[in-house]
């Protein structure tokens, strides 16, 4: 017998050997129609795979976070199986999850497959799903796996790689290569769609063989599945390099792949942000600086940087010394602190920088906004003793959210730890500060989750993921923890015993890089910003030449209170004009006939509204002004 310990604490004997859907089966029949697979001690397993020892166990269904990457993770095998029957000679690389769905690289030899054959791999998918095939787990030797995938070198490569328990996937005649876990049977993904085609390098390297990668995205309704792709098609319409184009904020040009120009709109809206950005740092107790864009190689040699990030980074030679465009503000930061010395009656020392930052990216890699090669991070450095740490982790927490909040963007946060390669510094350090931020958040009640290895080289940190308003998530917000560069650096401080001390130091940026997060921006509003961030807020129109001087008096009124306002006094129809502002995407239009003019009231429509609304003059300021005031999206 075993015993087996459920998430309420209570314990239950069994049968050793007995599976997770056995389980669900005794517990209830509704559960385990519900049921994906089970975890066994923070392990996923199979519904059909024997639990062999005593146990925490968990039961995971269809509405939980893995179940969503349980079901895309066999519909990639399903595409495969699919795509095998249909071409028989492809050969398969690999196909794993992705955030809405999955992906998989075949290698289709002499065949020619595009979009249009997306819909014939998807009927099969179908059949295959109506056969009601089971799915089986095989544990395999090394040399065993080896013979069954002899005839693909994508596998093998891979194989040769592997340590300890191998296993395999089947599904009637198909089988692959795969760590688990699965479906137990094809009828259960009954919901998928095949979204789109493309190149990709085995294992992304230029120098391997291009194989076709075919994504797609798999739900357990069909509800669900009609409402992401709905999304889909609405994410096109927010592409915010189409946007951004259309409503004048920035271009692209060949002259400068992956360095975007701002234009006056976009200039408006950026400033705005920043300017919002400043207020409120100051009003945490920033300091601000502003360090040089380029360095002495020997400097990037002290930060660690030119050993592990030199391949990112653009050079030059300046009386013959080798100099490094800086990818990050941290060493000029170190300079600044370098500068004077410190108390710890000073601690925390908070300083920020807006600082922009060139990174060599690939050109394959670049993408309006959210990839590009030089950017303004909103960094900070804060210097602090190790007793400060837990509270300004705190302190930085309840900032980020407040400024999310603001832009409606709801997160969650990640704990990235120690790469497994490419860190420096002692593990005992890393586990320190990987144990203090664990901590921070612990002692807030935060619930996160733990990325093991993804840490920057120099420390652990925080990352804040954001979903925008089509259920996207975005990498913005880190706070890392670094015992490292002030070691580095000899950065010290005073203690209250007059000695030299050691300072612990926080990087962190809120917004990530100004223009990704205006590149979010512009995708999560659809265009449509907020009236405080909008680079026009108000369109006043005329309706005849003889409206033309009150619209006049109106538009000086609330420039002088600072409001961003044009006048449209074209000889166009009125319908038309309001349109364009429509379009334009102004959030207020003022329409200025006779009824304005004998009466000083306002008519107002607002983006989105076909009705107009006449308020009293005063009232219409207040509301207006309120609003910016209160940066209500």
């Amino acid at each position: 017998m075993i015993k087996l310990t459920f998430p309420d604490g209570s314990v239950k004997e069994y049968q050793k050997g007995i599976t997770t859907i056995e389980i669900a089966k005794m517990i209830s029949p509704g559960l385990a129609k519900k049921a994906v697979c089970g975890k066994i001690n923070d392990a996923l397993y199979d519904l059909n795979k024997e639990i062999l020892e005593d146990a925490t166990i968990s039961i995971i269904t269809k509405d939980q976070d893995f179940a969503f990457e349980v079901l895309n993770h066999s519909t990639a095998h399903l595409l495969a199986q699919a795509i095998k029957r249909l071409y028989p000679k492809a050969q398969f690389g690999i196909g794993p999850t992705i955030e809405e769905g999955f992906y998989y690289d075949v290698d289709f030899g002499d065949d020619v497959v595009t979009e249009a054959d997306l819909a014939k791999i998807e009927k099969m998918m179908a059949n295959i799903s109506s056969e009601a095939v089971e799915i089986t787990r095989k544990e395999v030797s090394k040399e065993e796996a080896l013979e069954i995938f002899k005839d693909n070198p994508y596998k093998v490569e891979l194989i040769n790689e592997l340590e300890g328990v191998i296993s395999t996937y089947s599904q009637g005649e198909f089988t692959d290569l795969c760590r688990g876990v699965h479906l137990t049977n094809t009828k259960d993904i009954k919901f998928f769609k095949l979204l789109s085609i493309a190149g990709a390098y085995w294992r992304g390297n230029s120098d391997n063989k291009m194989l076709t990668r075919i994504y797609g995205t798999s739900w357990f309704t069909k509800e669900d599945l009609e409402t992401h792709l709905k999304n889909l098609e609405e994410r096109k319409k927010r592409d915010h390099r189409k946007l951004g184009k259309e409503l004048g904020l920035f271009m692209l040009s060949e002259y400068g792949p992956g360095f975007p120009f701002w234009l006056p709109k976009g200039m408006i809206l950026r400033r705005t942000l920043e300017s919002f950005w400043y207020d409120v740092h100051t009003k945490e107790g920033y300091q601000f600086v502003q360090t040089p864009i380029m360095l002495n190689k020997e400097l990037w040699k002290i930060s660690g940087h030119w050993f592990n990030y030199k391949e990112n980074m653009y050079t030059s030679e300046i009386d013959k010394y080798e100099f490094a465009i800086k990818p990050m503000n941290c060493p000029g930061g170190m300079l600044v602190y370098k500068n004077d010395i410190h108390s710890y009656r000073e601690f925390p020392l908070r300083v920020g920088e807006l600082g922009l930052v060139h990174r060599h990216e690939a050109s394959g890699a670049l993408n309006g906004l959210f990839r590009v090669r030089n950017f303004t991070q909103d960094d900070a450095h804060i210097f602090m003793t190790e007793d400060q740490i837990e509270e300004e982790i705190g302190r930085l927490i309840d900032l980020y959210d407040y400024m999310y909040n603001i832009f409606g963007l709801k997160y969650h946060i990640e704990l990235s730890t120690r790469p497994l390669d490419k860190y420096i510094g002692k593990i005992e350090t890393w586990d320190k500060a990987e144990a203090a931020l664990a901590k921070a958040m612990d002692n807030k009640g935060i619930k996160y989750i733990i990325n093991p290895g993804d840490g920057a080289f120099y420390g652990p940190k925080l990352d804040f993921k954001l979903k925008d308003s089509m259920n996207r998530i975005w990498q913005c917000g880190t706070i890392q923890l670094d015992m490292n560069l002030p070691e580095r650096f000899d950065l010290t401080y005073i203690d209250q015993n007059g000695e030299k001390q050691r300072p612990v130091m926080l990087h962190r940026a809120l917004f990530g890089s100004i223009e990704r997060f205006i590149g979010i921006l512009i995708e999560h509003f659809g265009g449509a910003f907020p009236l405080w961030l909008s680079p026009e807020q108000i369109r006043i129109i005329p309706v005849n030449k003889v409206h033309l001087d009150k619209a006049l008096e109106f538009k000086a009124e609330l420039e002088k209170l600072g409001l961003r306002c044009n006048l449209d006094a074209r000889e166009e129809k009125l319908g038309y004009k309001i349109r364009e502002a429509q379009t334009s995407k102004i959030p207020y239009t003022l329409v200025v006939g006779d009824n304005e003019v004998e009466t000083n009231n306002f008519t107002y429509r607002k983006y989105g509204s076909q009705n107009q609304v006449t308020v009293n003059h005063d009232e219409f300021i207040s509301m207006i002004l309120d609003e910016i005031k209160t940066k209500k999206c």
